[in-house]
């Protein structure tokens, strides 16, 4: 039996606060698609408080960023590129092109082409998302992407040293220190100082998230991110101290970032609640993670592994940390997730930082039906077909033809038509002939 010892706040509440930012977004989208670099200044100011001569970093400014940091600071950053550059290599290599003889003469097969510019969006207003920067960009450089720019707000008043330096090590083209929907619109539709991009990819708060919903089809995305969300599957084997540990840390994120524990120990969900309380009081980020926990956090009760299987699949989360006495039974079952961490020994912190997996992820139960950010996000798998001899065009030809009929599209037909009077008379002189 599913028990909820603790439930999060009602869902009306929050589809009452997306309507505001969704109306928002539409319009700072509708004026940036007018007033083009202008109203990117006047929002840029309003929002952010900033603005320069221009927005794009030069040289020496992303230079000067650079030599900000210390040689640990330095090292760390590249350690952290390489992990996610050579899974990302990895993931690449199963992109295989195809090309297959379906019928004698008929060859039919696809190429993998990677989106020729792409936007890397790395949060910095609340947080400078440094890891963004190897997300995105590493990420898109590994696919071959030809022009790739990267774009953070200003932190604290001007750009952030260690994210601009992480985007130039990453390997970005063009680095622009602007931030929100104003960015976001700025290159999606391209204005004087802004080129616009094939795609845009990359964790935001809210309204990035919803910029990025209503331009979609003008432009790509990734996926549409909403709140962080940590979701702990733990049995009798997990203790309080990791429980809590774990859910506060992607509690953080936000103050609507929903932080669930499903287990199967009475005692572990018993005691879950004290032990928040504890870390709370002595965690510098309380005064965000208490909020999450007060509204958004879940304790679920259940009785069997199948139920807590049940309702992980049920809800989808987006980082899913299983301290399990098994944690393989998750691997093999589990299938509605953004990323799985299996086994105390891991945790989300290490995916979100530095192990190499991509941390831009599903959310609002998206991982239903999609992954999150891969080298195979930048390419395009594309088809092509090829037809090499009269007898096979015609021979196809007939089919289409009678398909058509079928359908009532008569220029389709004459299409295959064509090509079955045209190469039917020359299969069957060749044949004659033979």
């Amino acid at each position: 039996m599913i028990r909820k010892l603790k439930s999060a706040k009602p869902a009306d509440a929050q589809d009452a606060i997306h309507a505001e930012v969704s109306e928002v977004v539409s319009r700072i989208i509708v004026d940036v698609t007018k007033r083009g670099d202008v109203a990117v200044r006047e929002y840029s100011d309003k929002f952010d408080k900033w603005n320069p001569a221009t927005f794009r970093l030069g040289a020496k400014e992303v230079a000067d960023c650079v030599a900000q940091l210390s040689a640990q600071e330095f090292d760390d950053i590249k350690f952290a590129q390489a992990q996610v550059r050579r899974f990302a290599e990895a993931q690449l290599r199963t992109l295989s092109e195809v090309e297959i003889e379906t019928l004698p003469g008929v060859f039919l097969g696809h190429k993998n082409i990677p989106v020729q510019s792409v936007a890397c969006y790395v949060p910095g207003g609340k947080y400078p998302l440094i890891a963004s920067a190897h997300m995105g960009v590493v990420t898109a450089k590994v696919a071959g992407v030809s022009r790739i720019v990267a774009v953070a707000p200003p932190f604290n008043g001007k750009p952030n040293p260690a994210i601009v330096a992480a985007m130039h090590l990453a390997g970005a083209d063009e680095i622009y220190c602007a931030g929100g929907v104003q960015a976001v619109a700025a290159l999606a539709l391209g204005t004087d100082m802004f080129a616009p991009v094939d795609m845009i990819v990359g964790p935001g708060n809210a309204y990035v998230a919803e910029a990025k919903r209503q331009l979609f089809g003008r432009i790509g995305i990734d996926l549409i991110a909403g709140p962080t969300e940590t979701l702990l599957l733990a049995d009798h084997t997990c203790d309080a101290e990791m429980a809590a540990a774990d859910l506060l840390g992607q509690a953080e994120h936000g103050t609507n970032s929903p932080t669930i524990l499903v287990t199967t120990s009475k005692e572990l969900a018993e005691a879950l609640p004290a032990e928040i309380e504890r870390q709370l009081s002595v965690l510098p980020t309380a005064p965000i993670a208490s909020v999450a926990w007060r509204d958004y956090g879940e304790i679920i009760l259940c009785d069997t592994l199948e139920e807590m299987l049940q309702e992980g699949n049920r809800i989808a989360g987006e980082h899913v940390q299983v301290l399990t006495e098994d944690p393989d039974y998750f691997l093999k079952n589990l299938r509605n997730y953004g990323a799985l961490f299996l086994g105390a020994r891991t945790t989300v912190s290490y995916g979100d930082k530095v192990i190499g997996t991509n941390h831009t992820l599903p959310t609002m139960r998206a991982a239903r039906y999609t992954g999150g950010l891969w080298v195979g996000k930048f390419i395009k798998t594309c088809t092509y077909q090829r037809i090499l001899t009269d007898e096979a065009s015609a021979t196809i030809g007939e089919y289409c033809s009678r398909l058509c009929a079928m359908e009532g599209f008569a220029g389709h037909k004459e299409q295959a038509d064509l090509r079955v009077r045209r190469y039917r008379k020359r299969s069957t002189a060749s044949a004659m002939d033979a």
